[in-house]
């Protein structure tokens, strides 16, 4: 059977998913085993979804900030016939360990993320190898994958962008609200430690932003909405780590690397959308020379809760399907850097990019730890 390096670790089933775009109550899912491996000296945790022994391949999911992998499960959950779906907690989150000796920023996630794709594949997948994985990332899953497919775009065959942040959220539409919480992050980082953990954790912090992003009326909806914030959102090591976090979150973009992103990319976006407005999430698509973009209406930032079934069949369409060829993006400013991200709305005639055929996914593999440890001294060297 294929199986992603690493042991279980005692975890018992994770899942909620239900056949709907509305989710209820959780579920018994037998298909979600969880796992550990150590990277670097510190644990890390992620969840195997599968049903059979069949070959299938590797997708590599990425949640957001101050989230876990109980946030991108409704969407594992339905593509877990067709791929081997991973989601890892990242570090310092959820049931990872954080890094003993580096900082949670992206450069340290999207290292984080090199490592873990080649602990899955025990390093059949490395920065030369011929075939790469897909990697899915949400909000700031969506940044460190991004960075992490730039720096390593050998490792990733194709990737999804759900919700990705298309530009820095001090300087949108949310700037204001974007100021008010790195104040809340450093109060509470500031405060007595069981003071400013208990001001971290708060569940009126964690339902009145359920209730602002969530745009769906359906009560079911927004009381799972509520639920999984307030069950999951304070499972973060320390404050150090979400400070560190945080400030990570609202000082990148995808956009920084738009440009560099050459393999297939695929954006899934809201309409309503806070955290990027649908012009710049227009504009930076187009900067990905090959890119597909998809836009939901009457969702916001919440896809992977609101509408996980609608994005699980664009993502399988997607990495099914033959991939788009590459268009002509902006040329960078004279020092190599991305121009400046206007949020005017592209124009409407443009052709739509022919197709080339898909060239598969890596499967995870399994060829022992030795092939693993001998390709990582050589990348040391």
């Amino acid at each position: 059977m294929a199986a992603a390096a690493g042991a279980p670790d005692g975890g018992g089933p994770s899942g909620t998913g239900h056949d709907d775009d509305v989710p209820g109550s959780a579920v018994h899912n037998p298909w979600a085993e969880r796992r550990s491996l150590v990277l670097e000296g510190h644990k890390v945790r992620y969840w195997f979804y599968d049903v059979d022994p069949a070959p299938k391949p590797l997708l590599v999911l990425v949640h957001g900030f101050r989230g876990d992998h109980h946030g991108l499960q409704l969407i594992a959950d339905r593509l877990r016939e067709r791929y081997h779906v991973v989601v890892p907690d990242l570090p310092g989150f959820g049931r990872s360990e954080p890094f003993p000796d580096r900082h949670h920023d992206i450069a340290g996630y999207a290292d984080f993320l090199r490592d873990l794709v080649e602990a899955l594949t025990d390093g059949a997948v490395h920065d030369g190898s011929a075939h790469g994985v897909a990697v899915l990332g949400h909000s700031f899953g969506s940044v460190v994958a991004a960075h992490f497919a730039a720096a390593h775009p050998a490792m990733v065959e194709r990737l999804v962008l759900v919700n990705p942040i298309s530009e820095p959220v001090l300087e949108g539409e949310s700037a204001l609200l974007s100021r008010l919480t790195v104040g809340y992050y450093r109060l509470g980082r500031a405060l007595p430690r069981r003071l400013g953990h208990r001001l971290l954790s708060s569940w009126l912090v964690t339902d009145a932003m359920s209730g602002v992003m969530t745009k769906s009326q359906d009560p079911r909806v927004r009381g799972y909405v509520r639920h999984q914030h307030r069950a999951y959102f304070s499972a973060f090591a320390d404050r150090d780590v979400l400070l560190e976090a945080y400030e990570a979150s609202i000082s990148h973009t995808v956009a920084e690397v738009a440009m560099q992103l050459t393999m297939p990319t695929l954006l899934v976006v809201g309409a309503q959308d806070e955290l990027g407005s649908l012009a710049a999430q227009r504009t930076m698509a187009s900067w990905i020379p090959r890119h597909r973009l998809e836009v939901l209406d009457g969702v916001g930032h919440l896809i992977h809760y609101e509408a996980p079934r609608r994005t699980a069949e664009l993502v399988h369409d997607f990495l099914s399907s033959p991939a788009p060829e590459p268009t002509p993006g902006p040329a960078p400013g004279p020092d190599g850097e991305p121009p400046v991200l206007h949020t005017q709305a592209p124009p409407t005639d443009v052709p739509a990019p022919d197709t080339a055929p898909f060239t598969g996914l890596q499967r995870i593999v399994r060829r022992g730890h030795r092939g693993l440890q001998e390709h990582r001294r050589g990348r040391r060297r």
